[in-house]
């Protein structure tokens, strides 16, 4: 039974590989928690830790699997969504592994706030573009339906970066997003060290 409708796939040598783990632990009751560090961001990092009686928070959901009790942060639920955690034997031994697609960037839908929506497809598909400048654009506030931004790394400073703002970030964004009015850069664009058009 699980008290949450939050799709996480473990799978069956996952969970016999776990039971193990904690079965050594000697401790009655002991389960795992799930968590994401940083998520939302490049550097998110999903993470599996012990979770003794008591020591999950309050706001963790709980999942109920046959062999022991799974906690999931709450702050990393929209993160694990769609998260498989699996066990595979290979001739070193065995490893654990846990792939969560949306633990940088969460799967976004038709209710998901704008700040969301801009941040998801910031991520996913202006900045790897803009990588390869050397820059990145990010989400600073949102204006009366107006993103604001800022530019960084060889976008800052750059003489091509109202180009990149109007034909490439709003264009794609607004095209994604049809509620969004608009954006507009506060980037100091004065300090062009990096900037890769100068």
């Amino acid at each position: 039974m699980t008290t949450t409708d939050l799709k996480i796939d473990i799978t069956e040598s996952a969970q016999d590989y776990l039971r193990e783990l904690l079965d050594k632990q000697s401790v009655e009751g002991i389960g795992v928690r799930l968590f994401v560090t940083q998520p939302g961001t490049p550097h998110a990092e999903t993470c599996l830790a012990y979770c003794k009686p008591g020591e999950h928070k309050e706001t963790d959901l709980k999942i109920e699997l046959e062999k022991f009790d799974v906690w999931i942060e709450a702050e990393s639920e929209e993160y694990l969504e769609e998260a498989i955690v699996d066990y595979a034997t290979d001739r070193m031994g065995g490893q654990l592994t846990i792939k969560a697609p949306n633990a940088k960037t969460p799967k976004i839908g038709e209710d998901s706030s704008l700040d969301a929506k801009i941040n998801y497809y910031l991520t996913t598909e202006i900045n790897p573009g803009l990588a390869s400048h050397g820059g990145m654009v990010q989400l600073v506030e949102i204006d009366e339906g107006v993103a604001i931004l800022q530019f960084g790394g060889g976008c800052q400073g750059c003489g091509m970066v109202d180009v990149t703002l109007k034909d490439g970030v709003e264009k794609t964004l607004k095209e994604r997003i049809p509620e969004l009015v608009g954006v507009r850069d506060v980037t100091d664009h004065s300090n062009r060290d990096n900037a890769f058009y100068k």
